[in-house]
């Protein structure tokens, strides 16, 4: 696998770079006409269901964990324009999605339960006979004469 042509996403998974697709418009904000004339905004774009880097338990876990980077055509779009460079924020778009997978693909550990602790316990007692007390103390007193 050359670097260049593999995006390393963990120690299971590389995307070939040809499997991501750029667009480029112009990023809007300050800049003057530097801003009007030049393409900086990058729109990258990764079609979840067509890639064949990805196994079908992967394809699921993305997403389903990345629902809100989708479009209805299922593909992952990223959009950065944080520079006035294009070289930039190309980078950073790569970046931000081998982060976003390798998150989306991290396996997460399963929740062990456990007894709740005794003085963790006698603590909700003790409030609820506080919280008791203090609703005792609003009734009526009857005077008896």
């Amino acid at each position: 696998m050359s670097h260049e042509t593999y995006l390393y996403i963990n120690d299971q998974l590389s995307v070939p770079l040809s499997e991501l697709s750029f667009r480029f418009t112009p990023s809007g904000g300050p800049g003057g006409q530097h801003a009007n004339r030049s393409a900086t905004q990058v729109e990258l774009l990764f079609d979840v269901d067509a890639s064949s880097s990805l196994d079908e338990a992967q394809r699921r876990r993305v997403k389903s964990r990345l629902k809100r980077y989708l479009n209805k055509g299922g593909e992952l779009r990223l959009t950065v324009r944080g520079s006035r460079s294009q070289s930039q924020n190309r980078q950073e778009a790569k970046t931000r999605f081998q982060a976003l997978m390798a998150q989306a693909l991290k396996r997460r550990a399963r929740r062990r339960r456990t007894c709740t602790p005794r003085r963790e316990r006698e603590r909700r007692l003790a409030n609820k006979r506080h919280r008791s007390e203090k609703k005792q103390f609003r009734k009526q007193v009857r005077r008896e004469y």
